[in-house]
Protein backbone atom coordinates (compact mmCIF):
# COMPACT_ATOMS: atom_id res chain seq x y z
CA UNK A 1 0.00 0.00 0.00
CA UNK A 2 1.28 3.46 -0.90
CA UNK A 3 2.09 5.68 2.07
CA UNK A 4 0.40 8.98 2.79
CA UNK A 5 2.93 11.70 1.97
CA UNK A 6 3.03 15.09 3.65
CA UNK A 7 5.11 18.04 2.47
CA UNK A 8 6.97 19.52 5.42
CA UNK A 9 7.09 23.16 6.49
CA UNK A 10 10.54 24.73 6.12
CA UNK A 11 10.81 28.30 7.39
CA UNK A 12 12.66 30.48 4.90
CA UNK A 13 12.58 27.89 2.12
CA UNK A 14 9.42 25.85 1.64
CA UNK A 15 6.80 28.60 1.63
CA UNK A 16 3.58 29.06 -0.33
CA UNK A 17 5.47 29.72 -3.57
CA UNK A 18 7.50 26.53 -3.45
CA UNK A 19 4.49 24.58 -2.15
CA UNK A 20 2.56 25.69 -5.19
CA UNK A 21 5.28 24.53 -7.56
CA UNK A 22 6.17 21.25 -5.85
CA UNK A 23 2.60 20.05 -5.44
CA UNK A 24 2.10 20.32 -9.21
CA UNK A 25 4.51 17.45 -9.76
CA UNK A 26 2.15 15.00 -8.03
CA UNK A 27 2.34 12.47 -5.23
CA UNK A 28 1.91 14.83 -2.26
CA UNK A 29 -1.26 14.19 -0.26
CA UNK A 30 -1.10 17.07 2.20
CA UNK A 31 1.03 20.06 3.18
CA UNK A 32 1.75 21.82 6.47
CA UNK A 33 2.55 25.52 6.25
CA UNK A 34 5.54 27.27 7.74
CA UNK A 35 4.68 28.57 11.22
CA UNK A 36 2.54 31.58 12.06
CA UNK A 37 4.02 33.16 15.19
CA UNK A 38 1.51 33.84 17.98
CA UNK A 39 2.64 35.95 20.94
CA UNK A 40 0.16 38.06 22.90
CA UNK A 41 -2.15 39.30 20.17
CA UNK A 42 -5.18 38.07 18.32
CA UNK A 43 -3.94 38.16 14.77
CA UNK A 44 -6.02 39.63 11.95
CA UNK A 45 -7.17 37.27 9.22
CA UNK A 46 -4.68 38.81 6.81
CA UNK A 47 -1.80 37.53 8.99
CA UNK A 48 -2.92 33.94 8.37
CA UNK A 49 -3.50 34.58 4.67
CA UNK A 50 -0.06 36.15 4.27
CA UNK A 51 1.59 32.87 5.28
CA UNK A 52 -1.09 30.57 3.87
CA UNK A 53 -2.57 32.27 0.78
CA UNK A 54 -4.14 28.92 -0.05
CA UNK A 55 -6.85 29.91 2.47
CA UNK A 56 -8.25 32.03 -0.37
CA UNK A 57 -8.43 28.91 -2.53
CA UNK A 58 -10.43 26.61 -0.28
CA UNK A 59 -7.35 25.74 1.78
CA UNK A 60 -5.66 23.99 -1.15
CA UNK A 61 -2.79 24.64 -3.50
CA UNK A 62 -3.69 25.25 -7.14
CA UNK A 63 -2.94 21.56 -7.72
CA UNK A 64 -5.70 20.74 -5.22
CA UNK A 65 -3.47 19.58 -2.35
CA UNK A 66 -4.78 20.54 1.13
CA UNK A 67 -2.62 22.84 3.27
CA UNK A 68 -2.81 22.83 7.07
CA UNK A 69 -1.73 26.13 8.69
CA UNK A 70 0.71 25.81 11.56
CA UNK A 71 0.71 27.96 14.70
CA UNK A 72 3.70 28.49 16.99
CA UNK A 73 3.62 29.95 20.49
CA UNK A 74 3.55 29.13 24.20
CA UNK A 75 0.40 30.77 25.58
CA UNK A 76 -2.50 28.27 25.56
CA UNK A 77 -5.19 30.96 25.77
CA UNK A 78 -3.75 33.13 23.00
CA UNK A 79 -3.08 30.14 20.75
CA UNK A 80 -6.65 28.94 21.29
CA UNK A 81 -8.12 32.33 20.40
CA UNK A 82 -6.01 32.55 17.26
CA UNK A 83 -6.90 28.98 16.32
CA UNK A 84 -10.58 29.88 16.63
CA UNK A 85 -10.12 32.86 14.31
CA UNK A 86 -8.14 30.72 11.88
CA UNK A 87 -10.92 28.12 11.94
CA UNK A 88 -13.25 30.80 10.57
CA UNK A 89 -11.21 30.76 7.35
CA UNK A 90 -12.08 27.09 6.77
CA UNK A 91 -8.54 25.66 6.87
CA UNK A 92 -7.70 22.01 6.43
CA UNK A 93 -7.14 21.69 10.17
CA UNK A 94 -4.77 23.42 12.59
CA UNK A 95 -1.21 22.28 13.28
CA UNK A 96 0.93 23.19 16.32
CA UNK A 97 4.70 23.58 16.22
CA UNK A 98 6.73 21.96 19.00
CA UNK A 99 9.75 21.23 16.85
CA UNK A 100 11.34 24.40 15.44
CA UNK A 101 15.06 24.31 16.41
CA UNK A 102 15.85 27.95 15.56
CA UNK A 103 17.63 29.73 18.41
CA UNK A 104 15.69 32.96 17.94
CA UNK A 105 12.39 31.06 18.19
CA UNK A 106 13.52 28.99 21.17
CA UNK A 107 14.76 32.07 23.03
CA UNK A 108 11.27 33.53 22.82
CA UNK A 109 9.82 30.29 24.21
CA UNK A 110 8.54 28.77 21.02
CA UNK A 111 9.16 25.59 19.08
CA UNK A 112 11.39 22.80 20.36
CA UNK A 113 12.20 24.47 23.68
CA UNK A 114 8.68 23.59 24.85
CA UNK A 115 9.63 19.90 24.72
CA UNK A 116 11.12 20.40 28.18
CA UNK A 117 7.58 21.16 29.40
CA UNK A 118 5.25 18.27 28.47
CA UNK A 119 2.52 19.58 30.77
CA UNK A 120 2.45 22.94 28.97
CA UNK A 121 2.38 21.20 25.60
CA UNK A 122 -0.66 19.25 26.76
CA UNK A 123 -2.43 22.43 27.88
CA UNK A 124 -1.75 24.10 24.54
CA UNK A 125 -3.12 21.20 22.51
CA UNK A 126 -6.13 20.86 24.81
CA UNK A 127 -6.95 24.57 24.59
CA UNK A 128 -6.72 24.58 20.80
CA UNK A 129 -8.76 21.39 20.50
CA UNK A 130 -11.56 22.94 22.57
CA UNK A 131 -11.42 26.21 20.62
CA UNK A 132 -12.00 24.84 17.12
CA UNK A 133 -14.95 22.88 15.73
CA UNK A 134 -14.84 19.15 16.42
CA UNK A 135 -14.66 18.13 12.72
CA UNK A 136 -11.53 20.27 12.21
CA UNK A 137 -8.39 18.14 12.70
CA UNK A 138 -5.81 19.33 15.23
CA UNK A 139 -2.29 18.01 14.73
CA UNK A 140 1.15 18.67 16.20
CA UNK A 141 4.74 18.39 15.06
CA UNK A 142 7.49 17.63 17.57
CA UNK A 143 11.08 16.53 17.76
CA UNK A 144 12.35 13.81 20.07
CA UNK A 145 13.32 16.45 22.62
CA UNK A 146 15.29 19.60 23.22
CA UNK A 147 18.70 18.70 24.68
CA UNK A 148 18.01 14.96 24.73
CA UNK A 149 15.16 12.53 24.14
CA UNK A 150 14.37 11.51 27.73
CA UNK A 151 10.87 13.00 27.72
CA UNK A 152 9.90 12.15 24.13
CA UNK A 153 7.25 9.70 25.30
CA UNK A 154 5.92 12.18 27.87
CA UNK A 155 5.53 14.90 25.24
CA UNK A 156 3.84 12.58 22.75
CA UNK A 157 1.46 11.26 25.42
CA UNK A 158 0.60 14.80 26.47
CA UNK A 159 -0.30 15.62 22.86
CA UNK A 160 -2.35 12.43 22.49
CA UNK A 161 -4.18 12.83 25.81
CA UNK A 162 -5.07 16.42 24.93
CA UNK A 163 -7.05 15.26 21.93
CA UNK A 164 -4.77 15.66 18.92
CA UNK A 165 -5.76 13.77 15.79
CA UNK A 166 -2.26 13.40 14.33
CA UNK A 167 1.33 13.68 15.48
CA UNK A 168 4.37 14.23 13.26
CA UNK A 169 7.64 13.22 14.92
CA UNK A 170 10.93 14.48 13.54
CA UNK A 171 13.42 11.76 14.47
CA UNK A 172 16.03 14.07 16.05
CA UNK A 173 16.29 16.37 19.03
CA UNK A 174 16.86 20.10 18.83
CA UNK A 175 20.49 19.44 19.80
CA UNK A 176 20.87 17.11 16.82
CA UNK A 177 19.73 19.88 14.47
CA UNK A 178 19.64 18.41 10.97
CA UNK A 179 22.76 16.27 11.26
CA UNK A 180 22.28 12.66 10.13
CA UNK A 181 21.29 10.13 11.13
CA UNK A 182 17.60 10.33 11.95
CA UNK A 183 16.67 8.08 14.87
CA UNK A 184 13.70 6.33 13.33
CA UNK A 185 13.85 3.58 15.97
CA UNK A 186 12.91 6.15 18.62
CA UNK A 187 9.77 7.01 16.66
CA UNK A 188 8.81 3.34 16.88
CA UNK A 189 9.41 3.36 20.64
CA UNK A 190 7.35 6.51 21.14
CA UNK A 191 4.61 5.21 18.89
CA UNK A 192 4.36 2.03 20.95
CA UNK A 193 3.09 3.93 24.03
CA UNK A 194 0.48 6.00 22.17
CA UNK A 195 -3.22 5.23 21.63
CA UNK A 196 -3.90 3.26 18.48
CA UNK A 197 -6.29 5.94 17.25
CA UNK A 198 -3.58 8.59 16.97
CA UNK A 199 -1.93 8.67 13.56
CA UNK A 200 1.84 9.04 13.89
CA UNK A 201 3.73 10.44 10.92
CA UNK A 202 7.48 9.91 10.59
CA UNK A 203 9.82 12.70 9.48
CA UNK A 204 13.56 13.10 9.02
CA UNK A 205 16.31 12.12 6.51
CA UNK A 206 14.05 10.89 3.72
CA UNK A 207 15.97 11.66 0.55
CA UNK A 208 14.98 8.82 -1.76
CA UNK A 209 12.66 5.84 -2.21
CA UNK A 210 14.89 3.52 -0.19
CA UNK A 211 14.91 5.96 2.73
CA UNK A 212 11.11 6.21 2.68
CA UNK A 213 10.72 2.44 2.63
CA UNK A 214 13.24 1.90 5.41
CA UNK A 215 11.68 4.65 7.52
CA UNK A 216 8.27 3.01 7.26
CA UNK A 217 9.70 -0.39 8.12
CA UNK A 218 11.55 0.87 11.20
CA UNK A 219 8.86 3.20 12.54
CA UNK A 220 5.78 1.20 11.60
CA UNK A 221 4.21 4.41 10.28
CA UNK A 222 2.06 4.34 7.14
CA UNK A 223 2.56 8.08 6.61
CA UNK A 224 5.77 10.06 6.22
CA UNK A 225 6.62 13.73 5.91
CA UNK A 226 9.27 14.84 3.44
CA UNK A 227 10.94 18.24 3.25
CA UNK A 228 14.47 18.76 1.97
CA UNK A 229 14.23 15.53 -0.02
CA UNK A 230 11.31 16.91 -2.02
CA UNK A 231 13.00 20.29 -2.52
CA UNK A 232 16.04 18.43 -3.87
CA UNK A 233 14.02 15.99 -6.00
CA UNK A 234 10.56 17.34 -6.94
CA UNK A 235 9.66 13.88 -8.22
CA UNK A 236 10.36 12.15 -4.91
CA UNK A 237 6.71 11.83 -3.85
CA UNK A 238 5.81 10.24 -7.19
CA UNK A 239 8.79 7.91 -6.97
CA UNK A 240 7.89 6.80 -3.44
CA UNK A 241 4.45 5.89 -4.75
CA UNK A 242 5.94 3.92 -7.63
CA UNK A 243 4.89 6.42 -10.27
CA UNK A 244 8.28 7.24 -11.75
CA UNK A 245 9.73 10.64 -11.05
CA UNK A 246 10.42 14.03 -12.59
CA UNK A 247 13.18 14.30 -15.22
CA UNK A 248 15.14 17.52 -15.60
CA UNK A 249 13.17 18.40 -18.74
CA UNK A 250 10.19 19.13 -16.48
CA UNK A 251 12.16 21.29 -14.04
CA UNK A 252 12.78 24.51 -16.05
CA UNK A 253 9.03 25.26 -16.40
CA UNK A 254 8.77 24.87 -12.62
CA UNK A 255 11.70 27.22 -12.16
CA UNK A 256 9.99 29.74 -14.46
CA UNK A 257 6.76 29.58 -12.47
CA UNK A 258 8.69 29.86 -9.21
CA UNK A 259 10.53 32.91 -10.56
CA UNK A 260 7.31 34.58 -11.71
CA UNK A 261 5.80 34.21 -8.25
CA UNK A 262 8.96 35.31 -6.46
CA UNK A 263 9.13 38.37 -8.72
CA UNK A 264 5.59 39.28 -7.69
CA UNK A 265 6.26 38.94 -3.95
CA UNK A 266 9.92 39.56 -3.22
CA UNK A 267 12.03 42.71 -3.37
CA UNK A 268 14.08 42.87 -6.56
CA UNK A 269 17.44 42.61 -4.79
CA UNK A 270 16.45 39.34 -3.07
CA UNK A 271 14.86 37.54 -6.03
CA UNK A 272 17.94 35.89 -7.50
CA UNK A 273 18.90 34.63 -4.06
CA UNK A 274 15.59 32.79 -3.71
CA UNK A 275 16.07 30.99 -7.04
CA UNK A 276 19.69 30.11 -6.26
CA UNK A 277 18.60 28.78 -2.87
CA UNK A 278 16.39 26.23 -4.62
CA UNK A 279 18.99 25.45 -7.29
CA UNK A 280 21.45 24.71 -4.51
CA UNK A 281 19.22 21.78 -3.58
CA UNK A 282 18.35 20.73 -7.13
CA UNK A 283 22.02 20.41 -8.09
CA UNK A 284 22.36 17.52 -5.62
CA UNK A 285 19.90 15.51 -7.70
CA UNK A 286 20.36 16.77 -11.28
CA UNK A 287 23.64 17.41 -13.16
CA UNK A 288 21.72 20.05 -15.12
CA UNK A 289 20.88 21.68 -11.82
CA UNK A 290 24.58 22.05 -11.12
CA UNK A 291 25.04 23.70 -14.51
CA UNK A 292 22.16 26.08 -13.84
CA UNK A 293 23.52 26.93 -10.41
CA UNK A 294 26.98 27.60 -11.85
CA UNK A 295 25.49 29.84 -14.55
CA UNK A 296 23.68 32.00 -12.00
CA UNK A 297 25.94 31.65 -8.97
CA UNK A 298 27.80 34.96 -9.31
CA UNK A 299 24.85 37.15 -10.28
CA UNK A 300 22.17 38.82 -8.19
CA UNK A 301 20.75 40.65 -11.19
CA UNK A 302 17.15 39.60 -11.98
CA UNK A 303 17.76 40.48 -15.62
CA UNK A 304 20.47 37.79 -15.77
CA UNK A 305 18.08 35.23 -14.31
CA UNK A 306 15.36 36.19 -16.76
CA UNK A 307 17.76 35.91 -19.69
CA UNK A 308 18.71 32.40 -18.55
CA UNK A 309 15.04 31.44 -18.21
CA UNK A 310 14.24 32.75 -21.70
CA UNK A 311 16.74 30.26 -23.08
CA UNK A 312 16.00 27.29 -20.82
CA UNK A 313 12.28 27.76 -20.09
CA UNK A 314 10.73 29.42 -23.17
CA UNK A 315 7.51 31.33 -22.67
CA UNK A 316 5.12 28.70 -24.14
CA UNK A 317 6.09 26.30 -21.34
CA UNK A 318 5.71 28.74 -18.50
CA UNK A 319 3.00 28.10 -15.95
CA UNK A 320 0.58 30.88 -15.01
CA UNK A 321 1.27 33.19 -12.11
CA UNK A 322 -1.36 32.98 -9.36
CA UNK A 323 -3.60 35.90 -8.59
CA UNK A 324 -3.70 36.18 -4.81
CA UNK A 325 -5.40 39.04 -3.07
CA UNK A 326 -4.81 39.74 0.61
CA UNK A 327 -7.63 41.13 2.77
CA UNK A 328 -7.42 44.68 4.05
CA UNK A 329 -5.75 45.29 7.41
CA UNK A 330 -7.83 44.55 10.48
CA UNK A 331 -7.58 45.66 14.08
CA UNK A 332 -5.14 43.64 16.19
CA UNK A 333 -6.36 43.08 19.75
CA UNK A 334 -4.57 41.74 22.80
CA UNK A 335 -5.32 38.16 23.78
Amino acid sequence: MNPTLLLAPMEGLLDATLRDVLTRTGGVDRCVSEFIRVTDTLLPERAFVRVVPELLNGGRTRAGVPVRPQLLGSDPVCLAENAARLAGLSPYGVDLNFGCPAKTVNRSRGGAVLLDEPELIGRIVSAVRRAVPAPLPVSAKMRLGYGDDRVAEDCALAIADAGADELVIHARTKAHGYRPPAYWDRIAEVRSVLPLGLQVIANGEIWNVADAQRCREVTGCDAVMIGRGMVTDPGLALAVKGQGGVPWSQIPPLLASFWAQVSARVERRHRAGRLKQWLNYLRKRYPEGQAAFDALRESNDPAHVEAWLRVHAPEPHRLPQPAISVPEAEIVVTC
